[in-house]
């Protein structure tokens, strides 16, 4: 199982690596139910892996000129206030509505990532209060919910704040690192490290970072915008599962493959059913 859990670990840094989310939504599950480690601890040691793993993958962004730093540690900053209040609203929220409605807002955020944002440019900076509000609002939810930072910061960055796909995964690793390191010192006195164990997945992920960052400069913007936007809806059919049924799971799973397939098909051919569709549908200018 040390194997699978080490073979594994490295997906997750590449995850980390070339969308910029992806780290503890991946990386709790592996160490709770590959590597057999209690919840707590899982989520203590996943704190550890994704914050010196994002650390790696933000300094070997930053290579590349794909890193703002300004940006990541407003945000960053921003982020750690809306956290520690969303941590005090959570506890009177039921955990079921809590990961509902971050299923909810993952799809949200997911149709966003396909659609994509038509006026972003290489050249956008995001002003001093959009990086603030958009820190807090992020920070917030994180909050709520215990996850969801990567899948948060990058769409923010890039939707919200108009940075390029490819520097809004770079930025959000400065953010998810200073999160997580905050998390991890916050869990510390209250858990037990299995350190050799932690220290093998975590050099496993940071290989996988690395691999994952240089994926990113060679991925076209779009496509790795709509992969991240995909693997996004996959991740939330996965949290359906667990709090409505493993059968609505299931069936949004399928859609979101379906769904896949036909945009792939759209993308691939220039004549495809959808495109029918929608030109068949599409109301006349003068009407």
């Amino acid at each position: 199982m040390l194997a699978l859990t080490v073979v594994l670990a490295m997906l997750v840094g590449v995850s980390l690596g070339l969308l910029g989310g992806g780290g503890s939504i991946l990386t709790i599950p592996l160490l709770a139910y590959v590597a057999g480690m209690a919840v707590d601890d899982a989520i203590a040691t996943s704190l550890l892996v994704v914050g010196v793993t994002s650390v790696v993958g933000a300094v070997s962004h930053a290579r590349a000129g794909r890193v703002r730093w300004r940006t990541g540690l407003l945000f960053g900053l921003a982020g750690t206030i809306g956290a520690l209040a969303g941590g005090l609203v959570s506890r009177v929220v039921p955990d079921t509505v809590l990961l509902l409605a971050f299923a909810v807002m993952m799809i949200a955020t997911a149709v966003g990532m396909l659609r994509g944002r038509r006026t972003a440019t290489r050249r956008s900076v995001p002003s001093t209060a959009t990086i603030l509000l958009l820190g807090v609002a992020v920070g917030l939810i994180t909050g709520l919910v215990g996850a969801g930072g990567g899948f948060l910061v990058v769409p923010a960055l890039a939707l919200l704040g108009g940075l390029p796909m490819p520097v809004a995964v770079g930025t959000s690793l400065v953010v998810i690192a200073m999160n997580t390191f905050a998390g991890f010192a916050g869990h510390l006195s209250a858990v037990s490290i299995d350190w050799p164990l932690a220290g093998a997945v975590t050099a496993a992920a940071v290989a996988g970072a690395l691999v994952g960052g240089r994926l990113t400069a060679r991925v076209d913007s779009d496509a790795l915008r709509k992969g991240f936007g995909w693997f996004v809806l996959a991740m939330a059919s996965v949290v359906l599962a667990q709090e409505l049924s493993p059968a609505v799971g299931i069936a949004a799973a399928v859609l979101v493959a379906v769904a896949a397939a036909m945009s792939w098909n759209c993308s691939r051919r220039p004549h495809c059913l959808v495109r029918r569709w929608a030109v068949r549908l599409r109301v006349p200018a003068h009407a």
